[in-house]
């Protein structure tokens, strides 16, 4: 029974975790094939506190979570400074290209909501305004406007 207790916690921990797609093509291939949006976030994953509090209170909430699940293809482009938390080569690359595209002033957090194409639908620059069960409504309508053409 003592286990029970702590197995379940841990069970219902991994189940809030949302996939994040590591490479933008293939997102955007899911993306056209799955008639989903593409949530594209910019953060400084091991030193920025408004990036881990977006993490934290806005990914992690179980409407986001739903929504992710549902209705998007999740791309974290990361630029940690931390040496134990540096990425492979091929990421970096990656994420550098993004940035250049999609975040050239360097901003931190930064999260775009883009169509299957990569264009550009919706910006949040710094932390969202509202909560995370507004945040997540928001990008909800605007799934649901994509999907009506």
């Amino acid at each position: 029974m003592k286990k029970m207790l702590y197995i379940v916690p841990c069970l219902l921990l991994l189940m809030s975790f949302i996939k994040w797609e590591p490479d933008f093509n293939r997102a955007k291939q899911i993306a056209s094939e799955k008639h989903e949006l593409i949530l594209l976030n910019f953060s400084g994953s091991d030193w920025s506190r408004p990036c881990k509090k977006l993490n934290r209170e806005f990914f992690r909430s179980d409407a986001f979570s739903h929504l992710a699940d549902t209705s998007l293809i999740l791309v974290n482009a990361d630029f940690p400074k931390d040496k134990k938390n540096q990425l492979d080569a091929q990421t970096v690359k990656q994420n550098d290209v993004l940035a250049a595209k999609y975040n050239p002033a360097g901003k931190f957090p930064y999260t775009l909501l883009l169509d299957a194409k990569g264009n550009v639908l919706k910006i949040w620059d710094g932390l969202p305004n509202e909560n995370s069960e507004q945040f997540s409504t928001e990008i909800k309508k605007i799934v649901f406007d994509s999907k009506q053409y």
